[in-house]
């Protein structure tokens, strides 16, 4: 009986843990990190002061200026 209650609590204290730790932004396609990969772009910032990185075919694509 105390293995089982063993187990149960070190499972639901490693499913408390998330992988990565990482937050998501810009429509859950980024992640805010200190440094992007090579295959990343900044586009915009997180809340908490870092760059949210994004594979570019997810950003918008740049309209030209049309006068």
């Amino acid at each position: 009986m105390k293995l089982l209650l063993l187990t149960v609590t070190a499972l639901l204290l490693l499913s408390q843990l998330t992988p990565g730790g990482t937050q998501k932004c810009w429509n859950l396609l980024g992640k805010c990190r200190h440094t992007c990969s090579k295959n990343e772009r900044i586009y915009v910032y997180c809340t908490n002061n870092k760059p949210c990185c994004v594979k570019p075919k997810h950003q918008p694509k740049q309209q030209p200026w049309l006068f």
